[in-house]
């Protein structure tokens, strides 16, 4: 930083800031009218901020100024501008909120930008870095604004978007903020007022301030929340939702909410997207639903309306039962807020519920975007545990795959002399489908659930039962599989027990136990855990989230009709102390681990196999 004047500083842009101004000005063409949104959006919450400050601050600059937005333009000079009366900036406002791009996801924002351009207004709003989508249409911008405070000054940031950006005091009288600028020559069209009235109806219609171009009020000031269902239209429903949730999309479907009760009078308007933005949450933080108090905003970015599982809603809660003046902290801990997020809580499960039963193509549609995140309500929310439990959508063996079950829908299709509800954990469809425990279930076309979102792994332990019937993993030893006298009979004649006692030695540091299994068909040996133990997918998991698992021996079914292990019972009645009975024991018990991906000693495994084979080829 260098000082031209006494009053006025000249300050450098960062590296990354350097690059996404780059970005901005020389990459983004597709949607230039961003500009006029993101600024607009920024007055309307400066706007905010300044009118909730005037209830908790008598002291304020300007206390009780009309709170407009004005934008202003000159076709001839080819020049924009927009001014609010709102809360104004600081120099270390305009330092820290214009001068830098204070996050950590700035980088991959940029990784992102590359990629993405054909969504760029998505980016953009969930970045925060909406005011720089200006340098798109304009090489130089000047900011002039005085902060609410009453001893504050007047200030004016000025930069080109190159290098850096200068700060210098200003005689300016009223607060608030004006940005102004000359137009670049292609986006001369900006500077014409039909232009501007056009895209202001088109993004911010909505807005909560009057917004005036030139002399004419452009947008309908309306809370959209307060009107009669009947009176309103899926147009404005969706415009609305746009520009509350930053969206470019429609949304997915809405709820509109009016309920007076004791402590919990309140109207609402909420909405499900139709895509997850939670992969960009990871460097941002994203908003949820905004909370008004008679049709005034108190928190942008109100959490507290709803359980965490359920922060994919977006939307605006207006309440007459919090005071204008209440606290970010006096929210978070009032019984109103309390008894407010019960409500809608049970009415947006009740949405969902009334979703699945009439419109499966919507609820699935809702599920596959936000199903990972909806069901952590198993372990969070216990009061309404079982509404979360009904609403579980799973694949399952006796179902394609673009059909989803529930358990419900599950118990219905199950046979008479079934008692509990099956299901396997695994990476994919086709992982779980060709896994060795599920020939049992084949042959005797017993449906079993397929668990293959990674959270499933997490919550299944938490429902150990559903309408009576005990829910069990089809790789775990007890299950209770059924067999008829005639074939265990046959099963243990064709297998030396001897030949088992030979299995359970020479695997003895390597397997829980050995046991003749009742669930393989096809292939000769599997690995199951104990009744206890936590499934291999699970043990997975836990690793990679850094968790010490400490492995659990499984057990070793063997398939007592399968050609090897027939042949192994052969060659041990010829000769127990044959050398290649282990050799084949150890193979096959390296073989199941391979198919779980569990095998470690991949090179001593090709080296038996490779001497097995010259024995036999001999």
């Amino acid at each position: 930083m260098s000082s031209e004047t006494s009053t006025k500083e000249t300050f450098e842009y960062k590296a990354e800031m350097n690059q996404l101004l780059n970005l901005i000005v020389h990459s983004l063409y597709t949607h230039p009218e961003i500009f006029l949104r993101e600024l607009i959006s920024n007055a309307s919450d400066a706007s905010n901020k300044v009118r909730h400050l005037e209830i908790t601050d008598e002291s304020i600059l300007d206390r009780h100024k009309e709170l407009t937005i004005k934008v202003q333009v000159d076709e001839k000079a080819q020049t924009f501008s927009i001014e609010d009366a709102g809360i104004g900036m600081s120099r270390d406002d305009l330092i820290e909120n214009i001068g830098t791009i204070a996050s950590s996801g700035t980088l991959k924002f940029l990784e992102k930008m590359k990629t993405d351009k054909d969504k760029v207004g998505d980016l953009i709003g969930q970045f925060g870095v909406g005011f720089y989508a200006s340098y798109m249409v304009t090489d130089e911008i000047t900011i002039e604004t005085r902060h609410a405070d009453k001893d504050s000054v007047g200030l004016r940031w000025t930069s080109s978007g190159q290098g850096g950006y200068s700060i210098e005091e200003i005689d300016r009288k009223e607060r608030g903020t004006k940005i102004s600028f000359k137009l670049k020559d292609e986006f001369k069209d900006f500077s014409k007022e039909y232009k501007i009235k056009e895209t202001i109806k088109k993004y911010s219609n909505f807005a909560v301030f009057p917004i005036f171009v030139g002399e004419e009020k452009v947008n309908t000031i309306e809370a959209l929340w307060t009107k009669k269902k009947k009176d309103l239209k899926d147009k404005e429903i969706n415009e609305f939702y746009k520009f509350v949730a930053n969206d470019w999309e429609d949304p997915l479907a809405h709820l509109q909410l009016s309920l007076e009760g004791v402590g919990s009078t309140f109207k609402a308007l909420l909405f499900i997207p139709q895509k997850d933005s939670f992969d960009l949450m990871r460097t941002q933080e994203h908003k949820t639903v905004q909370l008004y108090a008679n049709k005034v905003m108190i928190v942008e970015d109100c959490k507290e309306l709803l359980p965490d599982y359920l922060h994919f809603i977006r939307g605006v809660v207006d309440t007459a039962d919090l005071p204008l003046n209440v606290s970010r902290e006096m929210v978070q801990s009032s019984p109103v807020m309390q008894k407010i997020k019960t409500t809608i809580t049970t009415k947006v499960l009740q949405w969902l519920d009334k979703m699945a039963k009439k419109d499966t193509e919507k609820y699935d549609k809702f599920y596959k975007t936000f199903g990972k995140l909806f069901k952590y309500g198993i372990n969070s929310d216990f009061t309404n545990k079982d509404k979360v439990i009904d609403l579980l959508r799973f694949e399952t063996s006796t179902q394609d795959e673009k059909t989803s079950s529930s358990f419900k829908d599950y118990v219905s299709r199950m046979k008479e002399d079934q008692k509990e509800i099956y299901y396997i954990t695994g990476e994919s469809r086709s992982q779980v489908e060709n896994n060795p425990n599920m020939e049992y279930f084949k042959k005797h076309e017993t449906e079993v659930l397929f668990l293959i979102d990674p959270v499933d792994a997490f919550i299944i332990p938490s429902i150990p039962e559903y309408d009576g019937k005990t829910i069990k993993a089809i790789d775990k030893g007890d299950i209770d599989l059924k067999e008829d006298d005639q074939a265990k009979d046959a099963k243990e004649n064709a297998l030396s027990g001897a030949l088992i006692d030979l299995f359970k030695e020479t695997l003895k540091e390597q397997a829980q136990d050995v046991k003749i299994s009742k669930r393989l068909v096809d292939s000769a040996v599997t690995l199951v855990a104990t009744a206890d133990g936590a499934d291999k997918h699970t043990e997975q998991l836990m690793k990679m989230m850094g968790q010490d698992v400490p492995k659990s021996k499984r057990i070793l079914e063997v398939n007592a009709d399968h050609p090897v292990i027939r042949n192994l019972s052969k060659r041990y009645i010829a000769n127990d102390k044959d050398p290649m009975l282990e050799k084949c024991i150890v193979q096959l018990f390296e073989s199941a681990q391979l198919i779980d991906d569990e095998l470690t000693s991949k090179s001593e495994y090709v080296k038996r196999m490779m001497e097995i084979m010259e024995e036999a080829t001999q």
